[in-house]
């Protein structure tokens, strides 16, 4: 990874993956805004940022992706803070809670978290985003997103809820998201690069918190951890390299290249083909502002 010394970063989430593209970034030079909902596990994330990097610039901020309010504020603070931010890395998730739930706002947890708190954010922040260096908006999703299904009748899982099609659904979002962020960026003159990765199966702890340690997944992480599961420092990778290389491509999906994108250094990751309809993302964007009343200007 390049230096990364002049550049900003925001990147939601302050555990797992999103703690450790936040201690590489870190490292590397960049300023970095930790964005997360629990006010202690920010700090802490902080306090161990400093103590490998003691001169990094490193700072955590309130952020709650189920609730639009909170992503507004949020918005508000940085464009009163700054007046540019160089990229965006939206890592943050849930996944797979054994019940249907909702956010603030009564969207289905999953896609309100995973995907339209993201579509909401990047929105407020645009603004700051067209007004950086090169800038760019990294979409973190999945290699369920290969399961992932757009029903439109139902987005919100609100006639049959079923937790991992659901997870699969709003990471399919993310990377239909992503693809379309370029595509308008490209045609209304952002100048803004939109790129996609995911991090095939690390060990974070998005399962445990999430599905529960005595789920299915969960003892799957367990007992098979060491052979399917790359820690989540290898499992940043293709994020870093979205959000950091000059060879990243405009419209790009990257994930890791061994064991069927399991794991492994960062490679052009397959587009399932549904993430390639233009009809159906143009569809989901139009239905996103509607839903969360935020409008890319």
């Amino acid at each position: 990874m390049p230096s990364q010394a002049g550049r900003s970063f925001v990147v939601t989430g302050a555990g797992g993956l999103g703690y450790e593209t936040s201690l590489a970034l870190a490292l590397a030079g960049a300023e970095v805004i930790i964005a997360g909902r629990n006010a202690d596990k920010g700090a802490e994330a902080v306090a161990k940022i400093k103590a490998a990097a003691p001169a990094a610039m490193i700072a955590f901020e309130l952020l709650d992706l189920a609730s639009l309010a909170s992503i507004e504020a949020f918005a508000a603070r940085l464009k009163a803070q700054r007046t540019s931010l160089d990229v965006l890395i939206n890592n943050a998730a849930v996944m797979a809670p054994p019940k249907r739930q909702v956010t603030a706002d009564g969207f289905e947890l999953q896609l309100g978290t995973n995907y339209l708190g993201h579509f909401a954010l990047t929105a407020r922040l645009l603004p700051l985003l067209r007004a950086g260096r090169s800038p760019r908006v990294i979409s973190v999703s999945s290699i369920a997103a290969r399961d992932g299904f757009l029903d439109f009748d139902d987005l919100e899982a609100q006639k049959a809820y079923k937790p991992m099609g659901v997870y699969s659904q709003s990471k399919l979002a993310n990377l239909m998201f992503a693809f379309e962020l370029q595509r308008r960026s490209d045609a209304q003159h952002w100048g803004v690069t939109s790129i996609a990765a995911h991090p095939g199966v690390s060990r974070t702890e998005l399962i445990p918190n999430s599905m529960g340690t005595l789920s299915g997944f969960g003892l799957m992480r367990l007992f098979l951890g060491p052979i399917l599961f790359q820690s989540a420092a290898h499992g940043a990778w293709p994020t870093l390299f979205a959000a950091t290389a000059p060879d990243a491509q405009p419209g790009g999906f990257y994930g890791p290249r061994r064991m069927n994108e399991l794991r492994g250094h960062p490679t052009e990751a397959k587009v399932p083909s549904l993430a390639a309809d233009t009809t159906a993302a143009a569809r989901l964007w139009s239905e996103s502002e509607r839903l969360t009343h935020v409008v890319f200007a």
